[in-house]
């Protein structure tokens, strides 16, 4: 039972913290301090170092030698390599995902899309992005290759509130459209075609950084 708990707790203060670092309330370099955490959350340090691994695991945290756990910083060369990996994960996956989407799901990640389109913040993007790459991802039914893809996204949500931060506008996303369109017409390969695009759009417009962000200039789509 103790096990379970500090398990559950862990998972708590990993989402929690994984959240503060996406949106930029903890910016890279920051030390997150064991004892602070534990404090904060009521608990013992036990499940704050497991919260740490799971957050180094998805690669917004490092453990340096007498330094501690700090929020992990991000380069461009790191930022690509996001990418690329991404738009062959993807691809694998929406090539097995695809027998299986059925007009439902079809549907869902529609209204994900239209979501995405409206959305007013980088919050609201950011999630109803995210919903539609899942629901067309998931029937592949490879969970480690989702939850690889699931870490990436991660990432690369972390990366769009730093590009954002000077101000959010509304946008169609026509790459969104035409994948769901050559879905629905069983043209599979043109699907995986746009999304590889898609996903290689990360890197590609350079932005101003905000105080305290480290690296070079970059911006982040899909």
């Amino acid at each position: 039972m103790t096990t379970i708990t500090e398990d559950t707790i862990a998972n708590r203060i990993s989402r929690i913290l994984a959240d503060r670092i996406i949106t930029g309330a903890l910016e890279p370099g920051s030390r997150l301090r064991q004892d602070h955490i534990a404090e904060e959350f009521g608990t013992s340090h036990v499940p704050v170092r497991e919260a740490f691994r799971r957050l180094e695991a998805q690669g917004l945290a490092v453990s340096e030698a007498r330094r501690g756990v700090r929020v992990a910083s991000f380069s461009l060369a790191e930022v690509q390599e996001v990418a690329r990996m991404r738009s062959v994960l993807e691809g694998l996956a929406l090539r097995h995902a695809a027998p299986h989407l059925t007009p439902f799901i079809l549907s869902q990640a529609e209204t994900a899309m239209v979501a995405g389109d409206r959305a007013s913040n980088i919050r609201e993007w950011d999630e109803a992005n995210r919903r539609f790459h899942r629901l067309l991802l998931a029937p592949c039914d490879m969970p480690r290759l989702l939850a690889a893809i699931d870490d990436l996204h991660t990432v690369g949500s972390r990366l769009l509130f730093v590009s954002g931060r000077g101000g959010w506008t509304p946008r169609v996303d026509v790459d969104h459209h035409a994948i769901l369109d050559h879905l629905r017409k069983g043209k599979i390969e043109q699907a995986i075609v746009v999304l590889d695009r898609h996903v290689q759009r990360i890197g590609q417009k350079p932005i101003q950084y905000a105080s305290g962000a480290t690296g070079e200039a970059f911006a982040i789509e899909g």
